[in-house]
């Protein structure tokens, strides 16, 4: 496959780790040699780039001053209690003592704008809103709150007595304080932020999280503001050229109706070069995995794909009765039909790296598999797991009423029932940083150099370039080099010298600390091709010396050690690190790309095989026992010399895409 691949494990593990560390901190950088003041500067400035090291994070995030938190869940934990336990700290919610079992290095409350800290007002039973008529309705019938409340949202129109510009300008004082407040820089970063949660027709997921950079912000712009993205940017770039930075990031594309990632503007024109732009300056991220299914791919979308089929949650929101279109809702086809508008416009709209989440709405962020039961909840497992006849619920072995169900709240019917195994463990964020502090976080933010995993703390980078050779990942200072000469993830390949073939990829991954180990790399390619795109999987390092069948194109299977008596498995397959450096073999420098690593773990016990041994129950219907946890790095992007490759901008999208 045009790789050389080195797999180090079992008496290697502890060399490998040192090799992988080598090249994630600080080291020597013999390339630039400082001679004068402009030499000196060249080389701090290479130095500091090659001692970037990973830090993970929550960027997704509710408490109970989200309004479906408080009305719908019943949540009481503040924005103040959800930084101390992102740091590993002991809160007390919801009468247990719960902590996670690691803690954060940055995080991020996003409560909705919408609404904001309006729902609390109620729990001052002499507030004016507690004595209103609607106030007093809401007290004796929570949930009803998350209908009313939408509605207005919907509508565009305030509910009587609710208080709700004053009571979201205190809501918005009390984020910026508890993020400040929680903010360590070196040690812990926070950053002061929201959610616009935009539901076009009522239904389909539009939700951008907005985080902003500094120490005050001014108040959300909401959806009830207006329900267009575009308007939402307008709000980032008038407080950017009054010095307040900040980004959106767009959120559950899977759920979206297939319009997150459409080929039009909210006004239904096909994207034009402006629009492009605008896009991608304010959203130069999208979130690929949450507790609310993955948004890379599916099947249908990418039928080779033998690992597509991950995590999928693809009813919507409000209405769990309807599937959510999939053209238009997922990254892998955004990014081709990125490079199909940009040879049309000029701009590529859907220039995104990846983030993951948790979108948790008790103010809990965990990741890992046993510290997740179901629902939108972080938990403890030794304090908070659910109850055995809880516990049926959350497998669906009983019958559980949805949670969100708006099409039966309008019309009386029964609710639908909600099958609680199709939610998801958190992902997370992975950042390629110098520091732990708002500078360097956000700036990485910003050029993309992240990468998200579905919870687990696996380290994973890639570099492209036109000279890597064989022999790169065995020089000491491949890290300084791989900057000074390439293109880390997140950005665009240097040019194209005139006697370069192909581009090379450096690919490495590290295991987590607490997981399975690797089972492979992969590189997913997205290429132009006419008016059309196309995609490919790459196989490029796989662990236990297996190699890709050439008639096939597949690889045999890693194996499973999981034992479904105990939920235990063992770490005697797979690697603890792979690293390739892999060219590629189809390349064709006429045609736009775009590429982006993949890595599996060995498989693991999904959490509903954990809960059902845990309380001695059968497992869930119609659920893999077993998943393989995976990383998603941001993409590279390679575009041939001579610009655009413009088309006629009025020319047809391509047809089912």
């Amino acid at each position: 496959m045009g790789s050389r691949m080195t797999q180090i494990g079992g008496r290697w593990a502890l060399l490998a780790t040192t090799l992988f560390i080598a090249g994630c901190s600080a080291q020597a950088d013999p390339i630039v040699k400082a001679k004068g003041k402009a030499h000196a500067a060249t080389a701090t400035a290479a130095n500091d780039t090659a001692d970037r090291r990973v830090f993970f994070g929550e960027l997704h995030l509710h408490t109970a001053y989200s309004f479906d938190a408080w009305s719908l869940m019943s949540v009481k934990t503040t924005p103040e209690q959800a930084y101390q336990f992102a740091q590993g700290q002991s809160v007390l919610v919801s009468g247990a003592h719960q902590r996670r079992a690691w803690p954060l290095d940055f995080a991020a409350v996003t409560d909705h704008a919408e609404n904001m800290g309006v729902m609390n007002q109620l729990d001052d039973p002499k507030s004016a809103f507690s004595l209103t008529e609607i106030g007093k309705q809401i007290a004796k019938d929570p949930p009803s709150a998350f209908y009313i409340l939408k509605n207005a949202v919907d509508k565009r129109t305030p509910v009587p007595g609710m208080n709700a510009k004053p009571a979201m300008a205190s809501a918005w004082v009390r984020e910026k304080s508890a993020a400040n407040g929680a903010y360590k820089p070196g040690k812990f970063t926070t950053f002061i932020a929201y959610e616009w949660s935009s539901m076009n027709q009522g239904k389909y997921n539009l939700h951008r999280n907005v985080i902003f950079k500094g120490a005050d912000a001014p108040l959300p712009f909401t959806s009830g503001d207006s329900p267009k993205p575009e308007d939402l940017w307008t709000y980032l770039e008038k407080n950017r050229a009054e010095g307040v930075e900040a980004i959106a990031i767009p959120h559950n594309g899977n759920v979206s109706g297939g319009l997150m990632y459409d080929w039009n503007n909210s006004d239904g024109r096909p994207i034009d070069e402006a629009y492009a732009q605008r896009r991608a300056l304010n959203e130069p991220l999208t979130e690929i995995v949450q507790n609310k299914g993955q948004s890379e791919t599916l099947p249908e979308l990418s039928s080779s794909d033998e690992f597509a089929n991950f995590e999928i949650f693809d009813h919507l929101l409000t209405h769990p009765e309807e599937k959510s279109k999939p053209h238009g809702s997922y990254i892998r086809e955004a990014f081709g039909r990125g490079l199909v508008i940009q040879q049309k416009v000029g701009v590529n709209p859907f220039k995104y790296g990846v983030v993951g989440g948790a979108d948790f709405h008790n103010g809990l962020q965990t990741s890992d598999e046993n510290a997740f039961a179901g629902g939108p909840y972080g938990i403890d497992p030794k304090t908070t797991l659910p109850s055995r006849e809880e516990a049926k619920h959350r497998l669906n072995l009983v019958p559980t009423p949805a949670l969100i169900d708006e099409a039966a709240e309008a019309t009386g019917a029964a609710h639908m029932n909600e099958d609680n195994t199709i939610f998801s463990s958190a992902g997370l964020t992975g950042v390629w940083a110098e520091r732990n502090d708002r500078d360097s976080i956000f700036a990485a933010l910003k050029r993309k150099e992240t990468f998200a995993t579905s919870g687990t703390r696996m380290r994973v980078r890639m570099f492209g370039g036109w000279g890597f050779g064989p022999a790169t990942l065995a020089e000491p200072n491949w890290v300084a080099k791989a900057y000074a000469q390439g293109a880390p993830m997140g950005a665009d390949m240097p040019s194209r010298p005139a006697t370069a073939k192909a581009p090379s990829f450096i690919v490495q991954a590290m295991k987590a600390p607490d997981s399975g180990n690797l089972d492979r790399i992969q590189v997913v390619k997205v290429w132009l091709d006419g008016g059309d795109y196309k995609e490919k999987v790459f196989d490029v390092a796989l662990s236990g010396g297996r190699k890709v069948d050439a008639k096939t194109g597949r690889a045999p299977a890693v194996g499973d050690t999981v034992d479904l008596k105990t939920g235990k498995y063992t770490n005697t397959i797979g690697a603890p690190v792979l690293q390739a450096v892999w060219r590629d073999p189809q390349f064709d420098a006429a045609r736009a790309a775009v590429y982006y690593v993949r890595v599996l773990e060995i498989p693991t016990p999904r959490w509903t095989t954990l809960l059902a041994i845990k309380r001695h129950l059968p497992f869930a219907p119609g659920r893999a026992k077993t998943i393989q946890e995976r990383a998603y790095g941001s993409p590279i992007w390679y575009t041939p010399a001579g610009g655009k490759m413009a088309q006629r901008a009025g020319s047809a999208a391509p047809s089912g895409r």
